[in-house]
């Protein structure tokens, strides 16, 4: 399953509550064809995870949903963050990724 580092889910909390979200908000993370190496991130905000459909974690207080077709590319992921100089984002260590981009949002495996 996908987790977050404390600090990224600190970043999330705050990105929720910025946009007034509900406590009971899901953070939801997939996979989509494309991208510079086959594979790209999407991470969403959904009003509640569909049960059919998702595998669903918890992670510091985050509720975390992975539909099951991008749970197999996404097993053992960590959702960090990065705050530099240079940028600020969220940064995705997946152990499946063979290959990864430049851009930090895509991925092959």
């Amino acid at each position: 399953m996908v987790t977050l580092t404390p600090r990224a889910a600190d970043e999330v909390k705050r990105i929720l509550r910025d946009q007034h979200r509900p406590q009971t908000t899901t953070l939801r993370v997939g996979v989509i064809g494309g991208g510079c190496s086959g594979y790209e991130y999407r991470l969403q905000f959904v009003d509640r995870a569909d049960q059919q459909e998702d595998l669903v974690a918890e992670s510091h207080g985050v509720t975390i949903a992975v539909d099951k077709k991008s749970a197999k590319y996404l097993a053992g992921m960590e959702i960090d963050i990065h705050e530099g100089l240079d940028k600020r984002g969220f940064v995705f260590n997946n152990p499946l990724a063979i290959r990864t981009c430049g851009c930090g949002s895509s991925f092959g495996v």
